[in-house]
């Protein structure tokens, strides 16, 4: 199939093209920024990287014209209820029309474990309403609602381990709010799974990995991996929300957000059991991942550490 990918310029969308290839398929996938996603996607000669401004809606129906399934992956973890409305909503409604106008049926959409409109968080109601549309939409649509995705190149167990490097202890707001943290590479079998099997079709399809685990677990063993255990100090939800106030005005990117907090009030599992049955295989165990790529960054200081001990005799 030709399939065209919106918001897979990133960290679990080149999980996603590397599945995908496997499986013969060619990829188009929108970024706004060429050359910055470039060398990501090199060993990849069936994905292409698409300059486009998916929220143009002349560029997006440019861009999709001529594929066979369309991805929609775009997510935002930070930003104005605007922003999070702009990304989550109207950009998936787009899609949806674009869909419709050049007759393109299969849509595969990547929306998040919590995900509705009656939910704590800006980025939980937008990701619901954007639900909402899909299945209103008369396409063939699949919704799969990841829970928190760990991986080399994450932003979740990787910012903790780095916390760690630097903070001699870790405030923590919603500590004991539960996680069953999902592979990225599961994430993307996932995909590609649905694309082969039509029986996935219609479905909103909850992904966890096999194990449920407090955020002051999760925290802690990054930490941990990385070779700086920290004492954890849970935090009340007024000054877990004071410090992501704080947090927000801090110059570079946002490490957490009052949104983040909110987000924070329910747990982010799944009741479901994970479908096996249909996406033909069995999700991965955090612990057989995450001292890859965390323990990795630990025996490299380890390394430079005992050269600096040695250049010193």
């Amino acid at each position: 199939m030709k399939i065209a990918i919106i918001g897979g310029a990133g960290f679990i969308g080149s999980y996603i093209a590397e599945h995908l290839t496997r499986d013969n398929h060619s990829l188009d996938i929108a970024t706004r920024r060429r050359e910055r996603h470039r060398e990501s996607f090199l060993h990849l000669p069936a994905a292409t990287l698409v300059e486009c401004n998916v929220h143009d809606r002349q560029q997006l129906l440019d861009f999709l014209a001529g594929h066979d399934a369309v991805i929609s992956m775009v997510g935002i973890l930070h930003g104005s209820r605007a922003a999070f409305e702009r990304a989550h909503v109207t950009l998936v409604g787009n899609i949806i029309a674009a869909c419709q106008q050049l007759g393109i049926r299969r849509l595969l959409h990547i929306s998040a474990l919590g995900a509705g409109e009656n939910a704590p968080s800006d980025y939980q109601q937008t990701k619901g309403k954007a639900e909402a549309l899909l299945r209103a939409s008369g396409l063939d649509y699949t919704i799969l609602r990841p829970s928190v995705v760990f991986g080399a190149g994450d932003s979740f167990l990787t910012m903790f381990a780095r916390l760690a490097a630097t903070a001699p202890l870790l405030p923590l707001g919603g500590a004991d709010t539960r996680f069953a943290p999902i592979w990225a590479d599961d994430v993307a079998r996932a995909m590609a799974a649905c694309l082969r099997n039509p029986a996935t079709i219609g479905q909103t399809l909850e992904l966890t990995g096999p194990r449920e685990y407090t955020l002051r677990q999760l925290v802690a063993y990054a930490a941990r991996l990385a070779g700086h255990p920290r004492c954890i100090i849970a935090l009340p939800e007024g000054l877990a929300m004071l410090q992501a106030m704080l947090m927000e005005h801090l110059p570079g990117p946002t490490l957490l957000s009052r949104d983040n907090v909110r987000s924070l009030r329910v747990d982010n599992i799944s009741q479901q059991p994970f479908p096996s049955a249909l996406l033909g295989f069995t999700p991965t165990a955090l612990e057989s991942i995450a001292p890859r790529y965390l323990g990795a960054a630990e025996s490299n200081r380890l390394r430079d550490s005992y050269r600096e001990r040695a250049a010193r005799r």
